[in-house]
């Protein structure tokens, strides 16, 4: 998630995020030669529209930070995958 924190999604964040999109909606990790320019130019797009969409949303409450969510995030992970 990206949107309402403090301080707000960087460039490589947004950057990032498409690029994980575009890899499993590609099913590829890595394009082959043929495919890596529509690749690279699915992520800009995707980039570019994401961080128009980042910065028209209105958020309803305060924005979050994003060490506590990390911190969150770490405690739910290692409730899930604890072992008995």
């Amino acid at each position: 998630m990206l949107h309402n924190f403090e301080p707000a999604a960087t460039g490589d964040e947004v950057h990032a995020a498409a690029l994980q999109y575009v890899r499993k909606v590609s099913g590829a990790t890595k394009p082959s030669k043929a495919n890596q320019e529509a690749f690279d130019r699915a992520v800009h797009e995707i980039a570019h529209i994401t961080q128009h969409l980042l910065d028209d949303l209105v958020a309803f409450g305060p924005p979050k930070d994003r060490e506590v969510e990390a911190a969150k995030a770490k405690e739910r992970s290692a409730k899930r995958f604890a072992t008995a």
